[in-house]
């Protein structure tokens, strides 16, 4: 899978279809979300820059936690996944 097509699955293009109350990563985890807790553009650099092997969005909950907890102390300012996650959620709720 290229990284187009791939940028294309994160940002819910193929799965929005699906479900109209889906929230897609890019959504989420938008530009200005990344920017301001991370040195990356978008989740999809992120990812990316991790060595992850993504190419639909249930394959993030198939890494393991302690492997990607890892990469997001190190690539963020959260302490974990579940922060980082419970953060994004809050903020676009907000928004």
């Amino acid at each position: 899978m290229s990284f187009d097509e791939l940028l294309k699955e994160l940002k819910g293009q193929k799965t929005i279809q699906e479900d109209p109350n889906h929230i897609s990563l890019s959504e989420l985890f938008n530009e200005s979300f990344m920017s301001k807790h991370s040195s990356f553009k978008s989740f999809g650099e992120f990812i990316e820059k991790g060595n992850f092997q993504v190419k639909i969005q249930e394959d993030i909950n198939n890494i393991p936690d302690e492997l990607f907890d890892r990469h997001v102390v190190r690539e963020t300012d959260f302490a974990n996944w579940k922060s980082m996650l419970d953060t994004a959620t809050m903020e676009y709720a907000g928004k």
